[in-house]
């Protein structure tokens, strides 16, 4: 199971690495999860720079790609140069975005229809883009899921795991990184969250 992590220039490290250290709970199941980037480093909205683990080309084959977050997103969205790489689709592929990653999305036309959720900044551009957004942290239809506010991730990192094993896995990794003293809680809430949308 390969998963892109897209992760651009200002990206927000929440939406990337909190994403990833819970789909990467799935490892031993032979999951793969990659920081995709569009160059060889990037660096944070705060100032940290990694090293791309793939290409974006990666995404174009991977079973999942979670389109992250950050502070240059709307010039990402008008940039051919990079959105061009990108050949997604959602029969074969699950498509989820973090907050204003929703904005790419809808940019390349994977929304249409689809209402949607993101954070309160991108609300405007994302309704600007023809697409109807929600007042919840998640939602999703078909293989599109979409979640708003940072600490959402959380359940974009459940449905993936959900859908693509089960419910005991998904709640199993939500317990590993809940906080000591509210396991039962958060796994509750986040099961609670996708389950609606798990078909």
């Amino acid at each position: 199971m390969n998963i892109a992590i897209l992760t651009f220039e200002g990206f927000n490290e929440l939406d990337s690495f909190i994403a990833a250290g819970i789909l990467n709970r799935m490892k031993p199941e032979g999951w793969n999860v990659q920081i995709t980037c569009p160059s060889k480093q990037v660096t944070s909205m705060n100032g940290v720079t990694v090293t791309a683990q793939q290409p974006l080309e990666f995404a174009n084959t991977a079973d999942v790609v979670v389109f992250g977050s950050g502070i240059y997103t709307r010039d990402i969205a008008k940039d051919s140069s990079i959105l061009d790489r990108l050949e997604l689709d959602p029969h074969r592929q699950l498509l989820a975005a973090q907050c204003s990653g929703t904005l790419l999305l809808a940019t390349l036309g994977y929304l249409n229809g689809v209402p949607a959720c993101t954070d309160l900044t991108t609300k405007p551009w994302v309704i600007d883009a023809g697409v109807d957004v929600l007042n919840q942290p998640f939602n999703a239809q078909y293989n599109i899921a979409t979640a708003g506010g940072c600490m959402a991730s959380q359940y974009l990192a459940t449905w993936i795991i959900a859908k693509l094993a089960n419910n005991t896995a998904a709640a199993s990794a939500i317990h590993y990184v809940a906080p000591v003293g509210e396991k039962d809680a958060l796994v509750a809430k986040c099961m609670a969250v996708v389950s609606p949308f798990i078909s």
